[in-house]
């Protein structure tokens, strides 16, 4: 069975290919997870792929106009909230400026179905209408994934695009151990991973979307 990546080996990888870092180097050993932390949130910025995908339900309350976000959140792709009898259709939020909301919904103690949402700031939303009831609410979004320690050893990234997060590691760590002429390879390297995972996603959406012209 072929050997999983976790937090260990990663280190350990990273200690190998910079042959640097042993436990007779402590500067850079103790540097190695603040590399891979580093590399894990650049990643998260740079991709926005379905592996980074998660849905939160929760509930819109009536009066309330201003929600926080989820933990880790870094975009939102759709919002929706459950209307109808049984609260079975999911009615659609659009998302809108901050300014746009202040606008058309001037008044927050006046309540009515939700049709608009913002960002408020980097961890809330807003919305308009203020709700004029309970409703449950879906939220889909990219989420940075939980980043590894200790005891968090692996996560989608050690699972399904290790070789990526390697060497984004490493091309935080070559400039740390003054090693530049090692930064363009490992630059060259992450660049097309990157492009890789980027090009898979895409086939999906794709795939995705002729299947349903075909149906």
């Amino acid at each position: 069975m072929p050997a999983s990546m976790t937090f260990t080996s990663l280190q350990s990888d990273i200690r190998n290919y910079l042959e640097r870092g042993g436990a007779t180097d402590p500067i850079v050993y103790e540097q190695i997870p603040r590399l891979i932390t580093l590399a894990e949130r650049r990643i998260a910025r740079e991709l926005k792929i379905q592996g980074f995908q998660t849905v939160v339900n929760t509930t819109l309350q009536s009066g309330v106009a201003v929600y926080p976000k989820p933990d880790r959140w870094r975009d939102t792709i759709s919002i929706n909230y459950g209307t109808g009898t049984n609260n079975n259709v999911h009615t659609p939020v659009f998302a809108r400026s901050y300014e746009y909301i202040r606008s058309y919904w001037p008044n927050e103690t006046t309540t009515g179905g939700p049709q608009f949402y913002a960002d408020y700031d980097y961890k809330h939303w807003i919305f308009a209408p203020t709700p004029d009831a309970n409703y449950p609410l879906e939220v889909l979004y990219y989420e940075l994934p939980p980043l590894l320690d200790d005891a968090n050893q692996t996560n989608w990234l050690t699972e399904f695009a290790p070789n990526l997060l390697l060497y984004g590691a490493l091309v935080e760590a070559t400039p740390f151990v003054k090693d530049d002429e090692r930064v363009q390879l490992w630059q060259s390297y992450y660049d097309r991973s990157l492009a890789a995972l980027n090009g898979e996603d895409l086939q999906k959406i794709v795939d995705r979307s002729t299947n349903r012209r075909e149906a």
